[in-house]
């Protein structure tokens, strides 16, 4: 062997031994720019639209609810996409309506004040960025050994975290302040191509290029079997409700914290902002921790401890402790970063869900990507509900409960029996027919 041969033998040694697989590293890179890109609005789309055009915050509200709509949507095609057409091919679906409904939403809608306009254009480019990232997930899950595939998604949520919407709202404070709001969505455009750019031209691994789909699968089977498979494999069904408990109470609380910490807290909105990002900070630290540590003492365990009972206690100490000691805004920064931390005990359940049926994988991938999409929703929604009649402190309680039922339904996604033997040989779920494993729980 060269000496270059033997460097990049090495090289390629090093990242597998991190969790990364070497042939995808331009693709994690890659993830982290677009996420980033697509997070520099999080921090202040709604006024946007309610300045240029919607009018009023409910107006604005219902184009974000379209927004969500489609997140939802395509969180669930991107996987069956991916077993039908392969995930770079979704992923370049995603980047393309990405950049053409954002050009459109924001020339047509935003400049022109039109609402009906942001509404279409701003909601269709919803699809935009969970067929680039959850696809590229699903590439991730069918290329990297499940000895290591824990690892491997705590790098994944490691970009995608980092990007959406911690570097993203902080490039957003740089360039507000230069360009203006509207000048910082255009740069957002920019930063999405150079992204999608890494990404599809930067990744040569030749499983995301082709379907992983049987031959014989069509596409009506396909989007069929991504559904069916929650009742022909319940234990997915379950995965996908601990995965929708995972968010759904971090979306909520972004509704009723900002007030929180300004109005009865006395802090700036600069403070809060601050806050939420060193909580996220954290987060991103501890989604390669735990994708590490879940390799070892088990998916399941992580899951159930680490992360669902962790936030049922993090998330009352985040609005809690703060009540109790008013004003200490340090105190308030320490309960959110254990709360950022402990949400990142949820990291497995992406390596976990597919492990549970590796004859769908795709179907598999599709009900947990669904799940991620769905917390958007079910997060504000419980606010909605739940905050007129039993106030903040109901819907926190309700939110710890929803962490402590996640617990208890980790107890039903153990791993087939077969599951447990395949880790010791090392292979990828897509080498294999069989069930794979995870460490044992």
């Amino acid at each position: 062997m060269s000496s270059t041969a033997a460097r990049t033998a090495s090289t390629g040694t090093v990242w597998n031994r991190v969790g990364i697989p070497r042939p995808l590293l331009f693709g994690f890179i890659g993830v982290l720019i677009f996420m980033i890109g697509d997070g520099v609005e999080s921090g202040f789309i709604a006024p946007f639209i309610e300045g240029h055009g919607a009018g009023s915050e409910v107006r604005a509200s219902y184009v974000i609810t379209a927004y969500g709509v489609a997140v939802m949507l395509a969180s669930w095609l991107s996987g069956a996409l991916s077993e039908l057409w392969g995930p770079r091919r979704v992923m370049q679906l995603g980047l393309t309506v990405w950049i053409v409904f954002d050009v459109l939403f924001l020339s047509l809608g935003a400049a022109q004040h039109n609402f009906a306009l942001m509404l279409v254009f701003y909601g269709l480019r919803g699809f935009g960025y969970p067929l680039f990232a959850f696809s590229f997930l699903v590439w991730i899950t069918a290329t990297a050994p499940v000895a290591r595939l824990g690892a491997a998604v705590g790098w994944f949520y490691f970009a995608f975290t980092g990007g959406l919407p911690t570097l993203g709202s902080l490039t957003a404070s740089v360039t507000n302040p230069l360009l203006g709001k509207f000048g910082t969505l255009w740069i957002a455009l920019a930063v999405i191509a150079i992204g999608g750019a890494f990404c599809l031209l930067g990744v040569r691994e030749r499983t995301g290029y082709a379907r992983l789909a049987p031959p014989g699968v069509k596409p009506v089977q396909s989007l069929a079997r991504s559904l069916s498979i929650a009742w022909t494999n319940p234990r997915v069904a379950v995965g996908c409700v601990v995965r929708i408990i995972n968010t759904a109470p971090q979306f909520g609380l972004w509704v009723i914290l900002p007030a929180f910490f300004t109005d009865e807290m006395g802090f700036t909105d600069g403070d809060w902002l601050r806050l939420l990002s060193i909580m996220f900070a954290t987060n991103i630290f501890f989604n390669l921790l735990f994708g590490l540590v879940s390799d070892r003492i088990g998916w399941r365990t992580t899951i159930r401890w680490f992360g669902a009972v962790g936030c049922a206690l993090s998330v009352l100490a985040l609005y809690f402790v703060p009540k109790l000691l008013t004003g200490n805004y340090w105190i308030a920064v320490g309960v959110g970063m254990v709360y950022g931390a402990t949400l990142a005990g949820f990291v497995p359940i992406s390596a976990l869900m597919p492990s549970l049926a590796p004859g769908n994988k795709g179907g598999a991938m599709a009900l947990l990507n669904l799940g991620a999409g769905g917390a958007a929703f079910v997060g504000p929604a419980i606010v909605s509900v739940f905050l007129g009649p039993l106030g903040r402190d109901g819907v926190v309680l309700i939110f710890a409960g929803l962490y402590v039922v996640a617990a208890g339904l980790t107890l039903f996604l153990k791993l087939p029996k077969e599951s447990e033997e395949a880790i010791a040989q090392g292979k990828t779920l897509h080498e294999t027919t069989e069930p794979l494993a995870a460490p044992a729980t």
